[in-house]
């Protein structure tokens, strides 16, 4: 299993990137420019049901979905854009799980107006 330390060290290095509690004390979230890219409930974690929400292209969403037994839909998200990945029994190598994070986060950049995008280095 993927520790929690590496999924929150990998998302923080992305540019713009934050850390944050907005809903309440035990969910985690990442924010790139004040948009969400990833959830990680951390009671869940700590009862040994790792989880972590993140966007996904709907057709590529459902691709995940249909190939992996622990990718859902997304828990109390946008059931279309959003998937679960269920960590404790998946065997996702860390490369694979931060793939999908890199996914998520491009997703949110690119949907967003391109005046907050223009803030990013990596967007011309």
């Amino acid at each position: 299993m993927i520790p929690i330390d590496a999924i929150q060290s990998f998302c923080l290095k992305k540019e713009q990137t934050t850390e944050e509690f907005p809903f309440d004390e035990s969910t985690l979230v990442y924010k790139v420019l004040g948009k969400i890219f990833a959830l990680c409930p951390l009671e869940a974690w700590e009862q040994g049901k790792p989880s972590i929400t993140l966007k996904c292209d709907p057709d590529y969403a459902d691709e995940l979905r249909n190939d992996n037994d622990c990718i859902h839909s997304g828990f109390h998200t946008n059931k279309r854009h959003w998937n679960t990945i269920y960590l404790s029994n998946c065997g996702f190598s860390p490369e694979f799980l931060f793939e999908l994070i890199d996914h998520s986060y491009a997703m949110v950049v690119k949907n967003m107006p391109k005046k907050l995008s223009s803030q990013l280095k990596s967007t011309s």
